[in-house]
């Protein structure tokens, strides 16, 4: 079901027109209908020609309840613009259409109401004097269609043109990132709390979990409807009604988000581009008391501006906004900009950048995720998607990397592993992004915790302190003079055993075991410390570590004062 708004001057017939199209009318307030002035947004829904559904939000035209009317054009992306025939073009016709141009509305219909009420040559100025006003504007070209509201003439024609718009419009993208700008929040008897707004961003679906912006309330989507109808889901570019528990409608209010939890950032600074209005009677600079009006919500602001000090009306430039209160937000969401102080609209645009990393002063902002990147250095590919609204692949891990830094970051770790030197570079000393860079490095090797460059082989197979353990196999030197990052790294690999602060060639080791082994061959009921040590011709300083390595590794066993044969004695010579 398709979303699309009203937009003209107070008193051109908004409401009625929706009235006769759909059968509601959007005006819910008493005061409205008793003054006959819409104040706040009205909703109705209608089936068109071609079997669609559409939804109107029909928003106020006076110029009092502006706030109003920028709370429901905000989530849409199509208009009806409504023109009296007796009254033609006014002010407020002027500043509701500068407003949806702000907003990157693209898809308009013109509706030239109270058509019963002019003859044919006021009908054509009016038509004239419409056509010169929207000049420029999305409304160029669009079809201008005179109706009666009351009488019923010209609503086919006007259904007609709304169904081409549709097709113009084409479909919301379903990005998997639901987000419902809430414009109504009540409760409902027996149903409890109800909100209500245009979907953009993805499908919702009842008994999955929402949250609430600002403060993260959890809630359970209890029951889903559209256009008078319970649905279990709905895509988006659709009004719905959300059914909710877990919170009170009291604590939401129009301006809140809903959205599904760990997809969004939220965001209180931005940089944004801002066209001022060329009508503006004076420059945009940071003083004044401003408010963006961004989805349903009205947000009080401080303004910046990037480059400048100021922005002459007419242009286009860059600025910082700090908004009162953080919002899940996207580069691409436009805004409007209002100054309060002189109760005017300033200009709007759209988000650029939703978490600034430079400062005001330095910030060149746009929406290339090139720059982003640049900036960062770094960033995970999930919280790159948070910040652009888009599904990124990582390019080196779980990470988008820049270039230039990934090249730095490659250089960095090459330089620390040539200088570990023969040995190599204990891969624990690298953090994650450095460890990520060695697996595109097809010339550094890694062996369990060490990594080398070059061509794979043993710097420590042909060590010259292993030669001098063989040569006395059972009486070995001490480990005095050599590098200690070498003896770790011999006992690592198995080259050198120790045991008891001995240590000992691994062959020697070996020797030793089919010496014993032969020993017990002879002496099944085990043999004396002492005879081992006769055995081996040897001390009782090393005999003994011997044994205790032997023991420990299941080669031999201890009973009493013999050792006997263990289970992995080997062969004996």
């Amino acid at each position: 079901m398709t979303v699309i708004a009203t937009a003209g001057h107070v008193d051109h017939g908004k409401s009625t027109l929706v009235r006769s199209l759909t059968g509601t009318d959007p005006d819910r307030w008493d005061e409205e209908k008793a003054r006959g002035l819409t104040i706040d947004l009205g909703f109705a829904t209608c089936n068109l020609p071609s079997g669609r559904d559409l939804s109107f939000v029909d928003v106020p035209g006076h110029t009092r309840f502006l706030r109003n009317m920028l709370a429901g054009v905000g989530a849409v992306e199509g208009c009806v613009f409504v023109v009296a025939a007796t009254e033609g073009w006014k002010e407020q016709s002027e500043e509701h259409l500068r407003i949806l141009d702000l907003l990157g509305i693209r898809h308009g219909v013109v509706a030239l109401t109270k058509l019963d009420l002019v003859d044919d040559d006021l009908l054509e100025l009016a038509m004239l004097d419409v056509e010169e006003h929207v000049q420029g504007t999305f409304l160029e070209g669009a079809p201008v269609v005179p109706v009666a509201a009351t009488t019923g003439e010209g609503l086919s024609d006007l259904a007609a043109a709304i169904d081409v718009l549709i097709d113009d419009m084409g479909p919301d993208r379903d990005l998997d990132r639901p987000r419902l700008w809430i414009d109504r929040a009540f409760s409902a008897s027996g149903a409890g709390t109800i909100v209500t707004g245009t979907l953009t961003g993805g499908t919702i679906r009842t008994g999955e979990d929402l949250y609430a912006m600002p403060g993260s309330q959890a809630a359970r989507i209890r029951g889903l409807q559209s256009h008078h109808r319970s649905v279990e889901s709905i895509p988006p570019g659709n009004r719905v009604a959300i059914n909710l528990t877990g919170v009170d409608h009291n604590n939401l209010q129009r301006g809140d988000v809903m959205v599904r939890e760990g997809q969004w950032h939220d965001s209180a600074m931005v940089d944004a581009e801002l066209t001022v209005l060329a009508s503006l009677k004076h420059d945009v600079s940071r003083r004044g008391a401003y408010a963006v009006y961004l989805g349903s919500g009205e947000f009080a602001a401080k303004v910046r501006v990037l480059g400048p000090d100021t922005l002459a009306p007419g242009t286009t430039g860059a600025v910082r906004l700090y908004l009162n209160r953080p919002i899940p937000i996207l580069p691409g969401d436009r805004f409007v900009l209002r100054e309060h102080g002189r109760d005017e609209t300033v200009g709007g645009g759209q988000i650029l950048d939703i978490d600034p990393q430079l400062p005001a002063s330095k910030a060149t902002p746009d929406r290339d995720i090139d720059r982003l990147v640049k900036e960062r250095g770094w960033v995970e590919a999930e919280r790159l998607s948070k910040l652009t609204g888009e599904p990124i692949e990582p390019t080196l891990g779980r990470w988008v990397v820049d270039p230039a830094v990934l090249e730095q970051t490659t250089e960095r770790v090459r330089a620390a592993i040539a200088e570990a030197g023969p040995l190599g570079l204990d891969i624990a000393s690298l953090d994650d992004r450095e460890r990520a860079v060695v697996g595109t490095q097809p010339d550094l090797n890694i062996d369990q915790s060490r990594i080398t460059i070059g061509e794979v082989r043993d710097p420590l197979a042909d060590h010259p302190w292993i030669a001098e353990l063989e040569a006395e196999p059972f009486t070995p030197p001490s480990a005095d003079g050599v590098d200690r990052g070498e003896v770790r790294e011999l006992v690592r690999r198995g080259l050198v055993i120790e045991q008891d602060n001995v240590f000992f060639a691994a062959s020697s080791i070996d020797k030793a075991a089919r010496l014993v082994a032969a020993a017990l061959a002879k002496q099944p009921d085990g043999i004396t410390v002492a005879e081992v040590r006769d055995i081996l011709g040897t001390s009782r300083k090393f005999v003994l570590p011997i044994l205790a390595y032997l023991d420990g590794n299941g080669m031999t066993r201890r009973r009493e004062d013999v050792r006997i044969a263990g289970p992995r004695l080997p062969e004996p010579d």
